[in-house]
């Protein structure tokens, strides 16, 4: 037990440390995020009038998970309002489980209402599953989606999927405020 418990303090420290060493600068994550959304309007039937409709959308253009029974999960993005950036955040995210690879991918949140958007930048440390469920569509050929999800207050793409990885959710990813100029 005592052996667990010190590779989850090792992994901690590795991961915060990689994840010190991955920060990008405001100009870096704004490149990616736009790259993201037309990789989004490529992929995604209607995708241009899904983030315009939105009241928000938080991009990541990269996030990399990676796991051998312990996995982790990072990327830096932007939150953007009515198509400019407001604030910079990060995700991350922990697991304990069955899993085995990597991947890399590219996230993009929408939400749907005011309230749930202002919900969001209120809290410190969001944790999707906790704060808010992230309904996450799927694409399927033609770019074409599950048109129920939409009416959800977050709804949540992945796309850009490259590598190999067994599990795919946002829910205990966490959603922190980054200090970027």
């Amino acid at each position: 037990m005592k052996r667990v418990g010190l590779f989850l303090i090792v992994f901690g420290l590795v991961f915060s440390f990689n994840s010190q060493a991955m920060a990008k600068s405001a100009g870096e994550i704004d490149a990616g995020v736009r790259d993201t959304l037309k990789l989004f309007n490529e992929q995604v039937y209607d995708g241009n009038d899904l983030v315009k409709k939105a009241a928000g959308a938080l991009v990541f253009p990269s996030v990399i998970k990676a796991g051998i029974g312990i996995g982790g999960e990072y990327g830096e993005g932007a939150l953007l309002i009515k198509g400019k950036t407001e604030d910079y955040y990060s995700t991350a995210s922990g697991s304990v489980g069955f899993q085995l690879g990597a991947q890399k991918k590219r996230i993009v949140i929408l939400f749907n209402d005011e309230s749930t958007l202002k919900h969001f930048q209120k809290t410190k440390g969001w944790k999707a599953g906790v704060d808010a469920s992230i309904a996450l569509v799927t694409v399927g050929a033609g770019g074409f989606i599950d048109t129920d999800k939409l009416n959800e207050p977050i709804v949540g793409f992945v796309i850009g999927q490259k590598g190999l990885m067994y599990n795919l959710t946002l829910e205990g990813s966490k959603f922190t405020k980054l200090n970027r100029s």
